[in-house]
């Protein structure tokens, strides 16, 4: 599995591996706040953003997320521990035929050692507080759980990891 930083070109692939594993939660979990379909002018949007991972493997694109010094717009960060250089851990996706089988920890430890090198001094994420959540992942991963808020209407965990 190599990782690369994701470049327009990837747009197409990074739509279609978030909109698989958005629509695997929605067949496991239902309707919820992770049913939604992206674009690739979205893709490309979270690109100017923020910097996005992607993890191939011989069968194509299995992994991304993206990092940001920018808040995101569901953070509260009155929630989280006061420091000066935060990092934002946003867009995660693993390919649904290939969760569960360590990718989305490693896609972790690479965002750990990212951020060390930025250099942060935590990342930080919010999940949705729902059974189709990510929450416990996180947790098993080592973030720990700073607090619990709703916004627009979807209640959403938050999570930081001190680095």
């Amino acid at each position: 599995m190599n990782m690369e930083v994701a470049t327009p070109a990837d747009a197409a692939d990074l739509t279609s591996l978030h909109n698989a594993a958005n629509a695997r939660l929605t067949l496991q979990y239902g309707k919820g706040p992770w049913s939604g379909q992206g674009t690739e002018k979205g893709a490309l949007s979270l690109m100017r953003r923020s910097t996005v991972y992607i993890f191939r493997s011989r069968k194509g694109l299995i992994a991304t997320f993206a990092l940001t010094t920018r808040k995101p717009w569901a953070i509260d960060k009155t929630y989280f521990t006061a420091i000066e250089h935060p990092v934002y851990l946003i867009a995660m996706a693993v390919d649904p035929d290939q969760q569960h089988k360590g990718i989305g920890r490693q896609c972790l430890e690479e965002a750990r050692r990212i951020a060390k090198e930025w250099p942060a001094d935590a990342i930080r994420l919010d999940a949705f507080d729902a059974e189709g959540g990510a929450g416990e992942f996180y947790r098993k991963c080592g973030f720990r759980e700073v607090g619990r808020a709703p916004y627009r209407n979807t209640p959403h965990i938050y999570f930081e990891m001190l680095i």
